[in-house]
């Protein structure tokens, strides 16, 4: 099995969970007299069984991130570079939009307001990490592709 089916299989299963515990919460009480649309130890059952799956699979994904390498890096490694990479994006993002709105005066009497940076400058930065992150997750999903999931 590939890496990235694992990952897709991942997915799936934490959807499944998800809907469990709705379906559980939904049966978890129902007026006297009544019984409830499903039962709720049936649910819990297929709830462990789904979780021992996903348990194995991330086990399997990270045994396989961990040593899949590539450029002298992890996977491991590439995924936190992505998301460290991406949280910075958002986090330059949002500044530089503060950074560069121009705020009006209506007089020459009122302060005037101006940037403490150099919104090209950093925009330039923020493009070239743009760029980085497209490139590495590029990489990444190649690997997924292209790696076969260890088996524990």
């Amino acid at each position: 099995m590939k890496l990235a089916t694992a990952l897709s299989e991942r997915a799936d299963l934490q959807r499944r969970l998800s809907e469990l515990q709705s379906r559980l919460v939904n049966n978890a009480k129902v007026q006297e007299g009544d019984e409830p649309a499903e039962s709720p130890a049936v649910l819990v059952e297929e709830m462990d069984t789904l979780l021992e799956c996903l348990e194995r699979t991330i086990s399997r994904i990270n045994l396989t991130n961990s040593a899949v390498r590539f450029e002298g890096k992890t996977m491991t490694e590439l995924l936190a570079r992505r998301d460290c990479l991406s949280k910075r994006l958002k986090i330059m993002r949002t500044f530089l939009e503060a950074a560069s709105t121009k705020v009006d005066r209506y007089s020459q009497k009122e302060i005037k307001i101006l940037s403490t940076v150099k919104v090209a400058d950093l925009q330039r930065q923020v493009d070239a990490d743009s760029k980085e992150l497209r490139e590495l997750d590029e990489q990444i999903q190649a690997l997924n592709w292209t790696t076969e999931l260890i088996e524990s």
